[in-house]
């Protein structure tokens, strides 16, 4: 008898479910659902890098794409054995006592801190230095040395902290946080118990400093001294993790009747986007998983002896069991990936938004299809003309720091910056440097991960960037001076994540097995271009000079200036 198994993955701007055939990782429907609060930019700010989503987006996105899946499958429900929920992260959000989102409670419908506060909210950046701080002075051991010795405003701590010190009324009324991954799994099961709910590892370890060296999430004593809500907040939180191949519990009955499933459905612990699309990717050892988007994560796992206690200088951090059960997990990442190119595109959109609308040459039907045109067109054309441009041609240098840095050494603060401008500058000059300036952060973090210690074999790219744009990929490959991979799941997290929900359904003994039975294939590879490779490392010289002014904190040895 067939078995099948659903993973639903929120992304930044939608959530995807898919509907996969345990036997042999057929993706027999898949289904995506916008999040139309969060599309009207509705409680987001971006002014002062506030971005925040209502629970309803998550809830109504939710039902509408497993029904669909089970819709369009047409498979026996009673058949579907599990389901796995991966998020983006950290994005922590405010719950009552009995855990419902406090922006579904009264009075706080419309207050955007009573709302999950998304990855990429830099609202925080002053919190994340005081934890910073206080992390190396407290007197007690530094609760930041697992998450690359820097604290980040993207994290979990650091967002509750600002929140309680901007809003009383969130503070008092919110009786506990929950990550995303976590707040969509416990309403999907039975048991509402939320000290016995288990919690994420990967969220836990990667993102609230939760290690077994302190005995779980960082002590009352180091918590009391940047506020004393966080301490009393502990105690409302966990004590322990648990990794995603484990039973969360079964689907309750409520959720039962709207999705059309059965009780008998188990519910995985959740884990994060980029975790499952390293899963889905069918992840080794030494290998590292590039998931790029709108930011990027990248992904590897290690084993006890490689990794052990030694400590990864500047990243997102290692986690035991985060990825696979049985090694530990590693994640870096960059703030902005293809949001640096989306912001360029709207640069350059803005005397289409602004000035066609005031044109009497043409209709409103007409203006709609002319701006419409030009929105899919930008980019391809952008790409085209960049493509003819010599690596040896005098370029624009770009710092890819649009959003703050995440890795390698996190910093909310620095800025994007652009030098080398001329009078003979054009559009596509300046998307070729903004490519350039995404591959560069990337090389950054490999050649950390290189110079601590931990060997990278081999790369694999999944996401929307590394399927759809052959340039990037390609220039990619070119400043890494490595193959590249590609997953051919257009939906890799949400494939991880049904491989978690395979193993917990017992259907599958292991993470690593169900991977390699039913994870992704590859359809394509990109190898550096030899005649390229001495051409980016020059301009690399120049990313690594416009960065130490960028960030004066960065040291980076003489020889590295001379071309």
């Amino acid at each position: 008898m067939k078995n099948y198994v659903i993973g639903l993955d929120y992304g930044t701007d939608s959530v995807r479910a898919v509907l996969i055939d345990t036997e042999n990782g057929q993706e027999l429907a898949s289904n995506v659902s916008h999040y139309k609060r969060w599309k009207n930019k509705q409680y987001c700010d971006a002014s002062i890098n506030q971005f925040r989503q209502h629970p309803l987006d998550h809830i109504e996105g939710l039902e509408i794409t497993i029904q669909n899946v089970i819709k369009e499958s047409k498979v026996d429900p009673s058949l579907v054995k599990g389901i796995c929920i991966d998020t983006t992260g950290s994005s922590p959000v405010p719950v009552t006592k009995d855990g419902t989102p406090l922006a579904l409670t009264k009075g706080f419908e419309e207050n955007p801190n009573a709302m999950m506060v998304l990855w990429k909210d830099h609202t925080s950046i002053n919190e994340a230095n005081e934890i910073n701080e206080l992390a190396v002075s407290w007197g007690g051991e530094d609760v930041t040395k697992y998450v690359g010795g820097i604290y980040s405003s993207e994290w979990f701590w650091a967002k509750i902290l600002h929140i309680a010190r901007q809003d009383e009324e969130v503070k008092n009324a919110a009786h506990t946080w929950m990550e995303h991954c976590d707040l969509m799994t416990y309403l999907l099961i039975e048991d509402k118990d939320l000290k016995t709910f288990k919690r994420s590892r990967c969220a836990a370890g990667h993102k609230a400093m939760w290690h077994t060296d302190w005995n779980g999430l960082p002590p009352v004593e180091f918590l009391e001294k940047l506020h004393p809500y966080l301490a009393q907040l502990r105690g409302n939180l966990y004590d322990e993790t648990y990794t995603s191949d484990l039973v969360a519990g079964n689907l309750s009955k409520e959720w039962a009747d709207r999705l059309g499933l059965s009780t008998e459905t188990i519910i995985a612990v959740g884990t994060f986007d980029a975790h499952s699309g390293a899963v889905g990717a069918k992840i080794e050892e030494n290998t590292l998983v590039r998931v790029m988007g709108t930011s990027t994560c990248d992904i590897l796992v290690g084993s006890y002896d490689e990794v052990g206690t030694k400590t990864v200088r500047g990243i997102c951090g290692q986690v035991d069991g985060s990825v696979i059960p049985g090694f530990i997990g590693l994640e870096a990442g960059q703030s902005a990936f293809g949001d640096l190119l989306a912001w360029y595109k709207e640069l350059l959109m803005w005397p289409t938004e602004h000035l066609l609308g005031s044109s009497s040459l043409l209709n409103d039907t007409q203006k709609e299809q002319l701006r419409e045109e030009f929105s899919d067109k930008l980019i391809v054309e952008l790409t085209k003309e960049a493509e003819k441009i010599p690596v040896s041609e005098s370029l624009p240098i770009a710092l890819d720091w649009i959003n703050g840095r995440r890795t390698p050494d996190a910093n909310q603060e620095v800025k994007s910056a652009i030098s080398n401008l001329s009078l003979g500058t054009k559009a596509p000059h300046i998307f070729k440097a903004l490519v350039n300036a995404i591959c560069f952060g990337a090389k950054k973090i490999v050649d950390r991960f290189e110079e601590e210690g931990v060997k990278i074999d081999s790369v694999i790219g999944i996401g929307g960037v590394a399927r759809k744009s052959p340039f990037i990929m390609q220039t990619l490959a070119n400043v890494l001076n490595k193959p590249i991979k590609i997953a051919a799941s257009d939906q890799t997290p949400a494939l991880g994540a049904a491989i978690y929900a395979a193993v917990a359904a017992g259907i599958y003994p292991n993470v690593i097995e169900a991977s390699q039975k039913i994870g992704s294939d590859f359809d394509g590879e990109y190898f550096p271009q030899l005649d390229k490779v001495a051409a980016y490392n020059k301009l690399l010289i120049a990313y690594e000079q416009l960065s130490v002014f960028a960030d004066p904190t960065i040291k980076i040895s003489q020889n590295e200036f001379s071309v």
